[in-house]
């Protein structure tokens, strides 16, 4: 097999895609390679494989949306029943929509990409690979372009080399294109999501609140402290107020407190388990339909009065079987 280096084609080979990336799928790149960081807890590049959703028009391809593809146990294969039904559900909603490649975190393609490749050639003849290389550094500029992103698109091709072919990459640029509606949602997410930035100032104000008043109490019980070991001399006035203050707390040992506290959270998982409780009910009222109507279905004989819907009590009948009132 060749080397990693060796299957892309040098700069000089220019591809004849026109290709288009949106924002939203920008977006949902950067999110799910964040979030898959936080919870392996780890910044080195791993595998994510996620489809490309967009539109083909001869040579002209536009990328515009994306979801997450399940891999099978041993990480190389893809879900393909997962991604059919991914992909049908999106036409349902966007039907100009098409599965036109994937994406990865990489440095650069290399011969394994090359076999990953080839499962996804039964949804597109020639699937792009997008790749996001997160330890590129960008370029200080104040023209903002798609080259400035940690992005290379990369179009599958064939290449001819001592009577042999081979599956090779030839890179594809690519610009950023954008809607109106785009632009405002790029926008709105850029100012932290409406009421995301007013709730973080929130929390780290209440934070700060939180600590100052930690620091007060600390140097309250350090003066009653001082105070009872004879190290400083009294103040009938602070202690006073000392005292004032702690009547007007409940009690640490508030027994009323306590049992309210209890019955609320028995109550609160009292209706969860009604609600699991109900949904099981639920189910199981489904499944007995079922097995009556396939039980009467294969004797040919049919209850008096018709099919019955089952109500909230059961009884057994003179031939012996639990009937439905």
């Amino acid at each position: 097999m060749d080397t990693d280096d060796s299957v892309v084609l040098p700069s000089s080979t220019v591809s004849g895609l026109s290709l288009s990336l949106h924002p939203l799928p920008i977006l949902n790149i950067s999110e799910h390679l964040t979030r898959l960081k936080l919870q392996s807890n780890s910044n080195s590049p791993f595998d994510s494989w996620v489809a490309l959703l967009g539109t083909q028009n001869g040579r002209d391809v536009e990328i515009v949306n994306t979801f997450e593809l399940a891999v099978e146990a041993d990480g190389e294969l893809v879900d393909h029943g997962f991604l059919v039904s991914r992909r049908d559900q999106y036409k349902q909603v966007f039907p100009s929509l098409e599965f036109i490649g994937w994406y990865t975190v990489a440095q650069r393609p290399t011969a394994r990409h090359i076999a990953l490749h080839e499962q996804f050639t039964g949804y597109c003849s020639t699937p792009l690979l997008l790749l996001l290389q997160p330890s590129i550094s960008l370029a200080a500029s104040s023209d903002v372009n798609a080259q400035n992103l940690p992005f290379k698109a990369y179009e599958p091709s064939i290449e001819l080399r001592e009577r042999k072919s081979r599956s090779v990459y030839i890179e594809v640029p690519y610009t950023v294109e954008t809607g109106e509606a785009e632009r405002i949602a790029v926008d709105w997410t850029a100012r932290g999501g409406g009421s995301g930035t007013s709730l973080e100032s929130h929390l780290q104000t209440q934070r700060a609140a939180v600590k100052m008043l930690h620091e007060r109490i600390m140097l309250l019980v350090k003066y009653v402290s001082d105070v009872v070991a004879e190290q400083k001399p009294k103040d009938h006035s602070v202690l006073r107020s000392l005292s004032a203050l702690i009547a007007s707390l409940p009690a640490t040992e508030n027994i009323a407190f306590r049992k309210e506290f209890e019955t609320e959270y028995e109550d609160v998982q009292l209706t969860a388990f009604l609600s699991s409780l109900t949904k099981s009910a639920n189910i199981l009222n489904d499944l007995v339909d079922k097995h009556i109507v396939v039980t009467s279905s294969g004797s040919g004989e049919r209850a008096p009065g018709g099919p019955r819907r089952r109500g909230m009590g059961m009884g057994m009948n003179r031939g012996g079987d639990w009937d439905r009132h």
